[in-house]
């Protein structure tokens, strides 16, 4: 069943004025006639069946069902900051995070991070495409809270700011990684740019509470670190480990 994303809270058995995208992809691309049914969501973890009442030139609205709140984020909240990568790698590396329960993205600028947006105007379109891929991401997995997004910001002004139980910064150049305890219930993690962070930024990151993590002997791309890491992650405190706990009880 089609899922879409609604930034309202859902009500059960009212009727719902759908945002214009939500319109357009439903109504027009996929030719949904009156009395088909969807999910929508809203962000903030429910979701509901929904039937499409009326459909005008601009315009649809449809009749909420029940509303009900599935278990689909991980128990390990997860903060990843990410020096932005150019077009298709940034929307990938975004994408896979999604579907991988972060929890919180900051896009980061660095020493030998490439990308800078610049200008209000520009800075303001990229965010809102940023927002769709999310948006997007959600749809496609099930999930139903959208995750918080920030920045651009710099290295440095994020450093300080971050708050999480065990904080990772990842580079082939480091030695170390993370064990199976003791279990946090919240992580960050700090993944750099083409490049590669500089040495000074690993060293302002250690200084800052993050501890080295080298993902292995191989030089990972930007866009691929983040889903490797994140599954390493979700394997050992979120819901990666709770789903081969239940499939596989001996493993416990």
């Amino acid at each position: 069943m089609n899922r879409f994303y609604v930034p309202t809270p859902l009500i059960a058995e009212t009727v719902l004025e759908l945002p214009d995208d939500v319109v357009h992809h439903w109504c027009r691309v996929l030719r949904a006639a009156v009395g088909d049914t969807a999910v929508l969501f809203d962000g903030q973890g429910r979701e509901a069946d929904a039937v499409l009442e009326q459909i005008s030139k601009r315009h649809a609205s449809a009749r909420i069902g029940a509303v009900r709140q599935p278990r689909t984020e991980s128990p390990c909240h997860t903060h990843l900051g990410l020096v932005m990568s150019k077009g298709d790698r940034l929307d990938y590396a975004l994408q896979k995070a999604v579907e991988l329960g972060v929890s919180t993205l900051t896009l980061l600028t660095s020493e030998r991070g490439e990308v800078r947006w610049r200008g209000d105007e520009q800075t303001e379109k990229k965010r809102q495409h940023v927002q769709r891929v999310l948006i997007s991401a959600c749809e496609q997995s099930g999930r139903n809270t959208l995750p918080a997004c920030h920045g651009p910001m710099t290295l440095t002004d994020w450093l300080p700011q971050v708050v999480a139980e065990q904080k990772w910064v990842l580079a082939p150049s480091v030695t170390g990684g993370p064990s199976a305890t003791p279990r946090p219930n919240s992580v960050a993690l700090l993944i750099g740019p083409e490049g590669g962070l500089s040495s000074a930024e690993i060293t302002q990151a250690i200084a800052a509470g993050f501890q080295p993590w080298q993902l292995g002997p191989r030089v990972l791309r930007t866009e691929t670190a983040p889903v490797a890491a994140l599954t390493v992650v979700n394997w050992l405190w979120g819901d990666l480990s709770r789903a081969c706990s239940e499939s596989f009880p001996e493993a416990r």
